[in-house]
């Protein structure tokens, strides 16, 4: 056997497959398209050429070279890269070890920002994730769930989609992503806010929430108070009365009880107190005034 003919005999055989999104919407703020995966045959090449839409892919076996605006980029089995529309892009397998790739398509007016606050810039198109990374499984999944034309396959896909520029951003920011030392403080006073604001209709303590965040209570406190003058307790407090002022105004047909659920105030006594202790009225009488005055 000559040398040539037991290199082609290691050759892996070419396969191609690839499965468009079921639910077809190009007018989505952010949808994929398809997604697909092929084993390549030795110097396989695409382009020189453009495309209209996003293209990410995961090299999983072999290498080869992708050309992005003239930059060659010379890429193996771990890496991944982004081809973005509108850039003129090359790829070519290697002609020893042809690679085998997966990818996945998406578009959309927030396509741009997506991939940029994962940090894939167009300086920076290429990427290796680690190796415990579940990209070649996300991948795969939408892949088979395309594949499978179920109901709900255009909003699992855009969930991986997701997870995987997630896992990209992780790579891609590392450590650039966590906030200095002096911005870090009002970072956590920020995240307690979104979570009062979001949360304040549940029952939640401020326990609750400090361990949520992953925070030491003193800690949160003695911040909270620092940034905005007050107790993380009162803020939440005055919170849930001032939602409650606003369905006071607009819902009379709610009893004062259910309002004071409303608002995460399981104890409608205790609503009652607090609500005329910062408005100097009870609920009922500021909710008469209310109506009294339209």
């Amino acid at each position: 056997m000559t040398p040539s003919s037991s290199l082609s005999a290691q050759l892996p055989d070419f396969s191609y497959s690839v499965a468009p999104n079921p639910v077809y919407d190009d007018k989505g703020m952010l949808y994929v398209l398809f997604a697909g995966e092929s084993q390549t045959l030795p110097e396989h090449k695409i382009g020189p050429k453009i495309y209209d839409y996003f293209l990410l892919h995961i090299v999983e076996e072999g290498r080869g070279t992708f050309v992005h605006d003239g930059q060659p980029y010379q890429l193996e089995a771990g890496d991944a890269f982004l081809i973005r529309p509108g850039r003129l892009v090359s790829y070519i397998s290697d002609p020893r070890r042809p690679w085998r790739y997966r990818w996945i398509s998406f578009a959309g007016k927030l396509a741009e920002d997506t991939v940029r606050t994962a940090g894939l810039t167009p300086q920076h198109p290429v990427f290796r994730p680690a190796p415990e990374s579940d990209i070649p499984r996300l991948l795969l999944h939408t892949l088979e769930s395309f594949r499978s034309r179920r109901a709900g396959a255009h909003l699992a896909s855009l969930g991986y989609l997701h997870l995987i520029l997630s896992a990209a951003e992780d790579v891609v920011r590392g450590d650039s992503a966590l906030p200095a030392a002096d911005t870090a403080g009002s970072l956590a006073v920020k995240q307690m806010i979104r979570y009062m604001t979001d949360q304040y209709a549940h029952p939640v303590s401020i326990e609750d929430m400090c361990q949520s965040l992953g925070y030491n209570r003193a800690y949160l406190s003695r911040l909270f108070k620092k940034e905005t003058g007050a107790a993380p307790v009162t803020y939440l407090l005055r919170l849930r009365i001032d939602k409650a002022r606003g369905l006071l105004r607009e819902r009379p047909d709610l009893s004062i009880q259910q309002i004071a659920s409303s608002v995460g105030l399981t104890d409608p006594l205790y609503f009652s107190r607090q609500f005329q202790r910062l408005h100097g009225k009870s609920p009922t009488a500021y909710r008469e005034s209310v109506l009294n005055r339209t």
